[in-house]
Parts: structure tokens; C-alpha cells; sequence
């Protein structure tokens, strides 16, 4: 898993598509997000969001 993340800024850094790093960020965060929820008293709260 930390060499996929490692590909993928090395790509962006080579390629220079810096605009992917906020994208990537907020997919590992909301991914995150509802897989710790999934199971927690949190969940109604979180559904309401989207």
C-alpha cells in the first residue's frame, strides 16, 4: 500500500499534475471516513452529510 502512494507522487512530481494531490488526499480521507463509521454509533451522523 505505501509503494502505491509512493508511485503516485513520484508520478505527479514527474509529470507535474499537482492538481491530483488535493484530489487523492480528500478520496484517502472520505474512504477513511466510512470505513470507520461503517460499524460506530457515528454512522446516522455521517449519512446525514451526504
Amino acid at each position: 500500500m505505501l509503494e502505491l502512494f509512493k508511485d503516485l507522487f513520484t508520478f505527479m512530481r514527474t509529470q507535474k499534475k499537482f492538481w491530483l494531490v488535493p484530489l487523492v488526499i480528500m478520496l484517502v480521507l472520505m474512504g477513511t471516513l466510512l470505513v470507520l463509521a461503517q460499524g460506530s454509533v457515528v454512522a446516522p451522523f455521517i449519512y446525514t452529510l451526504f
